[in-house]
């Protein structure tokens, strides 16, 4: 019996919604909570030989609220923990929209990252300035705000900085660097900050911000990210490296697509000795 176009159509209608209230569910039920371990190998250039082979462990975008519990925090907290890193980055965006109520919940449980050269955080766009790096002090958890840090790691220097999510001048980030002449990883809330550290040189960056998109679509991929110059993973501009975590929690919908949340280890690594 042959199928007629009107029903051929109905039936394409039903199908693709079948298949959206699918994707839907999977994305709310399943893919926002699979959390991955991403390790990846970050080339830094002028690294110290000793240097090489640093494992970074990030954390960024965690977003506590209503829909990422504290039991969600704690799970990519240990899950990073388990990996034991040198160096641990925080990289923003512990709470949704300013959310006072969720701040020292989620502090407390960041209280469980230890690593053997310290703990530092950067704050985002989400995060109330004052309370939210009060709660993360509390905790020990070092708190720079367009400040620099100097470690003595392996016999070696290791300078960290981390940005306000809108210091973005050039001369503001060179106030920042100060006299540091050490390799220097940047810590940044927004990736968007790639195109100045490549203009001042700065060998290596942190970021996230971007959720990789959050909803990675076929053939059109992340819709919600394309202004970023690196929507996840790794990159280079010049002699800079970034690299980019998709973060784990959600903001807007609670929701993912093809872009499962990660916490990751970040490997520095010299140039040319990946």
């Amino acid at each position: 019996m042959a199928v007629t176009r009107r029903a051929a159509l109905k039936l394409l209608a039903v199908s693709a919604a079948g298949a959206a209230t699918g994707a839907g569910v999977h994305g709310y039920a399943y893919e926002r909570h699979r959390l991955e371990l991403t390790r990846v190998s970050l080339p830094v250039s002028g690294l110290a030989r000793s240097l090489n082979g640093l494992r970074v462990g990030f954390v960024t975008d965690v977003h506590h609220g209503p829909f990422f519990l504290q039991q969600d925090v704690a799970r990519a907290v240990a899950r990073l923990m388990a990996e034991r890193p040198d160096l641990i980055a925080l990289g923003g965006d512990y709470v949704n929209w300013r959310d006072s109520r969720y701040v020292g919940p989620c502090a407390e449980v960041l209280a469980s990252l230890q690593a053997p050269h310290g703990v530092f955080a950067v704050l985002g766009n989400h995060d109330d300035e004052r309370a939210t790096c009060a709660a993360l002090k509390r905790h020990r958890i070092a708190v720079l705000r367009d400040e620099r840090a100097s470690l003595q790691v392996r016999g070696e220097t290791l300078e960290i900085a981390g940005l306000r999510y809108w210091t973005r001048r050039v001369k503001d980030i060179i106030a920042i660097m100060g006299e540091a002449t050490a390799p220097l990883l940047l810590l940044a809330h927004d990736p968007r900050r790639l195109i100045e550290a490549a203009k001042l040189g700065v060998p290596a960056v942190l970021s996230g911000h971007t959720h990789g998109g959050q909803v990675v679509l076929p053939v059109v991929g992340a819709i919600a990210a394309r202004k970023f110059p690196v929507v996840a993973g790794v990159g280079r501009l010049e002699n800079t490296s970034i690299f980019v975590s998709r973060g784990v929690g959600t903001i807007g919908i609670p929701y993912r697509l093809s872009c499962p949340p990660e916490v990751a280890i970040v490997t520095l690594r010299r140039c040319g000795e990946l």
